[in-house]
C-alpha cells in the first residue's frame, strides 16, 4: 500500500469486526467532510490526505462487501472465545458433578 493510513491496511481491516469497520467508516467519512470543507475555504494544508482518506473509505467498503459475498470471513471476537473457554470449563465441572451425583 503506497498511500493510505497504516492503521487501515487490508490485513488490519481483516481483524476488525463489522461494528468496528462501521465505526472506522464513520470516522473516515467525517474526516473527508472536514478535509473538503478546509479545501473549499482554502485552509487545507495537505491535499494528499484527501486521497488517503478516500482510499481508506474504499478499502473499508471492499472488506465489508467481500464479507457479504463470503469471500472474506468475519473474525470471531477474541473476548468471546475467552469467555467460551471459561464457560466450557464450568460446564465440564458441572457435568462431572452431575455424573458423580448420578452414581
Amino acid at each position: 500500500m503506497a498511500i493510505g493510513t497504516k492503521e487501515l491496511a487490508v490485513t488490519e481491516l481483516d481483524t476488525f469486526e463489522n461494528e468496528r469497520l462501521a465505526e472506522e467508516l464513520k470516522k473516515a467519512k467525517a474526516e473527508l467532510f472536514n478535509l473538503r470543507f478546509q479545501s473549499a475555504t482554502g485552509q487545507l494544508e495537505s491535499h494528499g490526505r484527501v486521497r488517503q482518506v478516500k482510499r481508506d473509505i474504499a478499502r473499508i467498503y471492499t472488506v465489508l462487501r467481500e464479507r457479504e459475498l463470503g469471500i472474506r470471513v468475519t473474525p470471531v471476537a477474541a473476548p468471546a472465545k475467552a469467555k467460551a473457554k471459561k464457560s466450557t470449563k464450568k460446564t465440564e465441572q458441572a457435568d462431572a458433578a452431575a455424573e458423580t451425583k448420578e452414581a
